[in-house]
């Protein structure tokens, strides 16, 4: 079975082709923005135009455009392939790419999120989730991470660790999608519904009294 995957819910556009979970080739940009430029001539560059059987894609959360180009990239080639459409939390990629470097460890991890907040959720050994995905302040975020979780990771790891006293280990990761088969397939759904991770800034206006 062939399985192409795309990534672009942050900065990071990616797109990779797996044969039976093997990687066969894949391309990484960080962008910040032109995901929708980018990402079908990524693919299109995969061998066979990274025709597959399934197509797994990034849920969120991130960039409200990047999640939904993503998703739309994803849902009108498996109607054109006939193939099976599958999407993943974006955070559980990361935390699984923190713990291919660090065996074992339990990850916190932090990202960019809107209005200078920081999308924020701790995982374990098992890379399960173990607590709920969070939007929140920078101050409010270095107080809440697991207490138990040495590794940071993510796009504000960095500056996550600064809260700390003890030696943190931090990775400076983004999304890739050459990395899709490490999530942890529990995590994998076929509801492709969007986690935007915090509230939409429009609001809708009141009914007329």
């Amino acid at each position: 079975m062939r399985t192409l995957a795309i990534e672009c819910a942050t900065e990071a556009c990616s797109a990779a082709l797996f044969e039976d979970g093997v990687l066969l080739a894949g391309t990484l940009e960080v962008l910040g923005r032109g995901h929708a430029e980018w990402l079908v001539p990524m693919i299109a560059e995969l061998p066979d135009r990274g025709r597959a059987d399934r197509i797994l894609v990034s849920l969120g959360p991130g960039s409200f455009t990047g999640v939904r180009v993503g998703l739309a990239a994803a849902r009108a080639l498996a109607l054109a392939w006939k193939a099976e459409c599958l999407g993943y939390p974006t955070l559980a990629l990361v935390a699984a790419m923190a713990r291919e470097q660090q065996p074992g460890e339990a990850v916190t991890v932090c990202m960019s999120g809107g209005h200078g907040e920081w999308f924020m959720q701790d995982f374990g050994v098992d890379g399960l989730p173990t607590e709920m995905l969070a939007s929140m302040t920078p101050v409010n975020a270095g107080g809440r991470a697991n207490a138990n979780a040495k590794v940071l990771a993510g796009s504000k790891a960095r500056e996550l660790a600064n809260f700390y006293q003890e030696d943190q280990v931090f990775l400076d990761i983004l999304p890739d999608a050459r990395k899709a088969m490490l999530v942890p397939y529990s995590l994998v759904t076929a509801d492709l519904g969007p986690i935007y991770g915090r509230a939409p800034d429009a609001k809708l206006p009141g009914r007329p009294a």
